[in-house]
Formats: C-alpha cells, structure tokens, sequence
C-alpha cells in the first residue's frame, strides 16, 4: 500500500497538546468523562487524555453504519454503548474523523437523550465538503480535503493503524 505522509507525528502531537490545553481549560474543576468512538479514535483518545490536566474518566462506544461495500446507508446503530452513567456530567465524545456527519449526529443524539450536564465532540479530522447532515465539532484538530487517510488510529481495511502520521493512500 503506497502512502504519502499528509500530517507527520510531530504535527499530530503538536495539536493535540494544544487541542488538551484547551479542553483543561474549558472543563477546570470539573471531571470530564472522555467517550471514544471505537475503532479509529483509539490512539486519538489516548494521546489527548494523557495531555489533559483536569479529571477525567473513559468510557467507549462502537458504532456500525449499515450498508454494503465502503458506503454507508446511513442508518447508525449502536454496537457497543457506553457502560458510564452521564445523566448531569460533563462529556466529551472523542472521534477520529468526521466526513458526513451522520454517524456523529447520531451519537450526539443519543447521547443527549441520556441528559448530560454537557455534551461536546472533538475531531481528529474533520471533512467538511463531504457533510451529508449539517455538523460541527466543538474541538478539531485539523480540516482536510477529501482523500482517503490512513494511520494514528485510522484504518484502511484493518491496515494502517499503527503509522505515527496520518497518510493518504496512493492509488
């Protein structure tokens, strides 16, 4: 798999000290609970709790959009819920990339059924050309055009999560 760095590591750590400084500030004194979409925003989130300076707990979610082939239907549904309760709590939904905004919609909503104090998102990526649905992240680390990205917790196919920079593939 040919790949071309699109953001290098030293980057990525940059932005996300800068994205957990303001999260700290934001949330101070206050306990945050750090929900992370499973399966790309698992390095994402690691990195950004580890950055934190204020309380937090973690919790994680797994989402499946159900359709064939790499397009969604756009029909969400929940695999894994989160085992936290948020009923009067700050929370802060960790994703690795948003591009149509449907699946984030659709955790949000949930999510805000269960009535949190709070309830904010912080992207990775963020594709704004590709919104299907209208959407915006409270936090994001970096917009990008629309290429296929790989690596930091991004897959393709299961490969590619482990590279240190985020890659767009090469045809």
């Amino acid at each position: 798999m040919n790949r071309e760095v699109l953001i290098s590591k030293e980057a990525v750590k940059r932005r996300v000290r800068e994205l957990a400084d303001e999260i700290s500030r934001d949330y101070v004194g206050t306990e945050l609970i750090v929900v992370g979409v499973l399966k790309g925003a698992f390095v994402f989130m690691a990195d950004l709790v580890r950055a934190l300076r204020i309380p937090c707990r973690v919790d994680f979610t797994q989402l499946a959009s159900y359709g064939g082939g790499t397009v969604s239907s756009g029909e969400v549904a929940i695999k894994k819920d989160i085992d936290l309760i948020i009923t009067g709590r700050d929370v802060l939904i960790v994703e690795d990339i948003v591009d149509t905004g449907q699946t984030l919609s659709f955790l949000v909503e949930a999510l805000r059924a269960r009535a949190p104090r709070s309830l904010k998102v912080c992207v990775l990526l963020d594709k704004k050309m590709r919104r299907k649905v209208p959407f915006a992240a409270d936090y994001t680390g970096f917009d990008i055009e629309d290429r296929f990205v790989i690596g930091y917790g991004l897959d393709y196919d299961e490969q590619g999560r482990s590279l240190p920079d985020v890659c767009v593939i090469q045809a």
